[in-house]
């Protein structure tokens, strides 16, 4: 017969702990405040004051490699602290200068990346487009002018003078031979002349022979002169070109001198931009036809649309490209990345289509992240990151060269580039923060040997922290901040208490809180909602426990169903009386949102055998690695107990009863182990007692996780079925400090209806659970007679017997027969 319950615990070593230690409470009463109406919210992050030593350095360092990688679960408020601490930071620099492109008048495939102070790259593009109105229109006007044109009629009147001063040379020389010499637009004739007229072709075949000989005579005289004419004609022309551009370019240059130099007055901060303004000049003077409009004319459609298209791509080139702006009093840029596509983060070349022909020019370049961050702060997100094709590769060149270029994947990929833009590199004066979990991170340093040269700092957010008075009123200031922020009502002493203790309840310990503040930001709106229904203004303890049971409720249909299918026998699950071999054992599910405990049959079975333990879920492939090792650590507990005077000639095999999905973990071990010695003292077990824990080699039960979760699974099914008053949960002293039971089963327990105890051994356990004796080990090593240990031995020594006895009976090989 097994004891009663607090017989046994006052015997074994199990104890039996009470209502006041399976909840540590918050007492409203010793909140300093009536509701949050009061409470300031804190100035600075909660409960991360490593991960903020660690930003405060990382910010601080200049050198290379001094980015930064956040890590840490999710929910904890990284990028919200993040996002706060580096906005702090970007208030106290000052904003970087804008980032402009240039289209170069000398190598056109490469446009200029120009600097300029903050707000001025707007300035410029606005001076840009009224300088090439005005441009066009002076120039116009100034080449239509009378004086233009006077000097054009003047310089054409000296040419021909000084062509005719050449020419007439070789006239009076022709016409001493009776020729005259005339130039033509085919070239310069030789033309001969009778009493001052030129001889008709009629006249020409009347001539005598020696009359046509003397003049072929005398034109082959005067040809004989024509190359030098012609050598001073073609230098006359090339100098009058020469003079009618220097005309040209004095015209233009007066015409729009006076707009450049105002430009480069205005914009004189900035040496780039005046050189770019004196090669500016060269070029409106080179392409003065354009600015005149000559080149449109009067073409019909569509050859006119297509000249205005090609001279609005050539007008472009006087377009600054304004990739960033910033406000000059805004501080430095902080930005994040949410999706960190190659293009998203390093910019990249627009084309456009037009007339079947793709093109591009300075205009169509796009700034990145990279571009918009610099001189800033840059957040990314570390798996994004990774998954983008090229995105990681590049950000790790771009960091190493302190250079940010702009290039289309399609420049890297096709097998045959084709031409495009170049554009000149920027450098980068840019603080890299990437955020991810801690086993990415663990992941890429191991990997990516780049990692700790580019990232050298770690900032690691942590899930919890102490459960203090200052940390509870810390509570209170976040959900005051909360409730102003959402326009919610105040929450009251009692609120914020059941906030505190919930907390404890996330971090499964009665000491410490959790900082995974998202999940506390729910209950806080859901709790303001369950105090709107209500028409109260205040926010109380009942409500945020409504709030919390409405989660819970939302998603255990699940386990609303198992419960009554136990209820029901469908699955079975005793929950009275005893079992040899046989116990309940807890896991813990996950259903998406909601973590639940459910109770599952543990059954034994041994027999004569060579020592061998099977895992039937092991077998089938249902049992994952670390359960495996949970069960062959029984094995060893097995021979350290009883394996030193006899060999263990047992074989066995245990099995999770109506399980058929994946089982894995180790918190089964110990109750897998109970009903192995069950089975083999052949000794029942309290069906009404439910086990977790792990058990080590040595026969220690080792604390495990869900503990809360896996009680009140337990409690749940039990007050299904009804409870007797003898059902309860035994769980690893280990585990006592993370107790946060609801209040029912508190209740339940301080009426006596159900029980929580706690084992640090093997022995004290079975001794809760069979209300047998464990047994000490006495002379000989053998445990006390009548023991629990004892009865194991005397079944060990028994298969050992039948062991031998098969062995030497067999057959003459040696071999075992059965």
């Amino acid at each position: 017969m097994s004891a009663s319950p607090s017989a046994a615990s006052a015997s074994t070593g199990a104890v039996e702990l009470e209502p006041g230690e399976l909840r540590a409470v918050c007492d409203p009463a010793e909140l300093p405040f009536k509701d949050t109406g009061e409470v300031e919210p804190p100035a600075e992050p909660t409960g991360q004051p490593r991960a903020l030593e660690a930003l405060e350095f990382g910010l601080a360092m200049t050198s290379p490699g001094y980015n930064i990688f956040v890590t840490g679960p999710s929910g904890t408020g990284r990028h919200d602290t993040l996002e706060d601490i580096l906005r702090q930071a970007a208030r106290e620099r000052e904003a970087p200068g804008d980032l402009i492109y240039l289209f170069d008048f000398l190598a056109p495939e490469r446009p200029n990346a120009v600097l300029l102070p903050p707000g001025r790259g707007e300035e410029l593009r606005r001076e840009m487009a009224s300088f090439v109105d005005e441009a066009r229109s002076r120039i116009t006007d100034a080449f239509e002018s009378e004086s233009y044109q006077e000097r054009r009629r003047s310089l054409a009147q000296e040419l021909d003078h000084r062509g005719e001063e050449a020419l007439a040379p070789v006239r009076a020389f022709a016409a001493e031979r009776s020729l005259a010499v005339e130039l033509t637009p085919a070239g310069i004739a030789i033309i001969p002349m009778t009493h001052g007229h030129p001889i008709e072709p009629k006249q020409f075949q009347h001539l005598t022979e020696r009359e046509r000989d003397e003049i072929g005579t005398h034109t082959e005289e005067v040809q004989e002169r024509l190359p030098a004419l012609i050598g001073k004609l073609a230098e006359i022309q090339r100098q009058g070109q020469r003079l009618v551009r220097e005309l040209d370019r004095d015209v233009s240059e007066f015409a729009i001198g006076h707009l450049v130099e105002e430009l480069a007055t205005r914009f004189s901060e900035s040496a780039e931009l005046v050189e770019w303004f004196d090669r500016l000049t060269d070029d409106v003077v080179a392409n003065v036809p354009r600015f005149r409009g000559e080149a449109e004319g009067t073409l019909p459609e569509p050859m006119a649309a297509s000249v205005r298209h090609t001279e609005e791509q050539f007008f472009g080139r006087y377009e600054p490209n304004v990739l960033v702006s910033h406000d000059g009093d805004g501080g430095a840029p902080v930005v994040f990345e949410t999706n960190p596509t190659h293009y998203n983060l390093f910019g990249r070349l627009d084309y456009e289509a037009t007339f079947g022909a793709v093109s591009t020019d300075h205009r169509r370049i796009r700034a990145g992240a990279v571009h918009r961050a610099n001189g800033g702060y840059l957040i990314l997100d570390a798996a994004q990151v990774l998954v983008q094709p090229l995105a990681w590769e590049k950000l790790k060149q771009t960091l190493k060269a302190g250079q940010v270029t702009i290039e289309n994947l399609g420049a890297q990929l096709t097998l045959f580039p084709t031409a495009t833009l170049e554009p000149e590199p920027v450098d980068l004066d840019l603080k890299v923060v990437l955020v991810g979990s801690t086993q990415l991170h663990a992941a890429l340093h191991e990997l990516d040997e780049d990692l700790p040269k580019l990232f050298k700092v770690r900032a690691d957010f942590d899930v919890e922290m102490p459960r203090t008075e200052d940390h509870a009123l810390r509570y209170a200031g976040l959900v005051a901040r909360q409730a102003r922020d959402e326009g919610l009502p105040d929450f009251d002493a009692g609120a914020v208490a059941r906030l505190v203790e919930h907390g404890s309840r996330l971090r499964e310990d009665q000491g410490r809180l959790s900082v995974q503040f998202a999940a506390l930001h729910d209950v806080v709106a859901e709790a303001a909602h369950w105090a709107s229904r209500r028409q109260d203004g205040t926010v109380g303890a009942g409500d945020v426990d409504r709030a919390i049971e409405a989660r819970i409720r939302r998603s255990d249909l699940p386990e609303e169903k198992l419960r009554a299918a136990v209820a029901e026998g469908t699955v079975l699950i005793d929950l009275d009386g005893e079992q040899v071999g046989q116990v309940n054992g807890l896991s813990v599910a996950n259903l998406g949102d909601l973590m639940v405990g459910r109770p599952t049959r543990i059954t034994a079975t041994v027999g004569v055998g060579s020592g061998e333990l099977v895992n039937i879920d092991r077998e089938i492939e249902l049992s994952g690695p670390i359960h495996d090792k949970g069960f062959l650590i029984l094995a060893g507990f097995l021979r350290e107990r009883y394996g030193a005077s006899r060999p263990l000639s047992l074989t066995a095999s245990l099995v999770f009863e109506q399980s058929y999905g994946m089982v894995e973990g180790d918190s089964a071990s110990a109750a897998e182990l109970f009903a192995l010695l069950s089975g083999l003292a052949e000794t029942p077990i309290r069906q009404g007692v439910a086990v977790t824990g792990s058990v080590n080699q040595h026969g220690r039960i080792q604390a495990i996780g869900g503990v809360n979760e896996k009680i009140e699974g337990f409690y749940d099914v039990c007050e299904e079925a009804g409870l007797t008053g003898g059902q309860g949960v035994l769980i690893p002293a280990a585990n006592r400090r993370n107790l946060m039971l609801r209040r029912d089963v508190i209740e339940a327990v301080g009426a006596g209806r159900f029980h929580v105890w706690t084992a640090a051994t093997v022995d004290a356990a079975i001794e809760l659970l069979t209300g047998v004796p464990a047994g000490r080990p006495a002379t000989g090593g053998r445990h006390d007679r009548g023991s629990l240990h004892a009865r194991v031995e005397e079944r060990l020594d028994a298969f050992a017997a039948v062991s031998r006895h098969f062995h030497v009976s067999g057959s003459g090989d040696g071999r075992a027969k059965g």
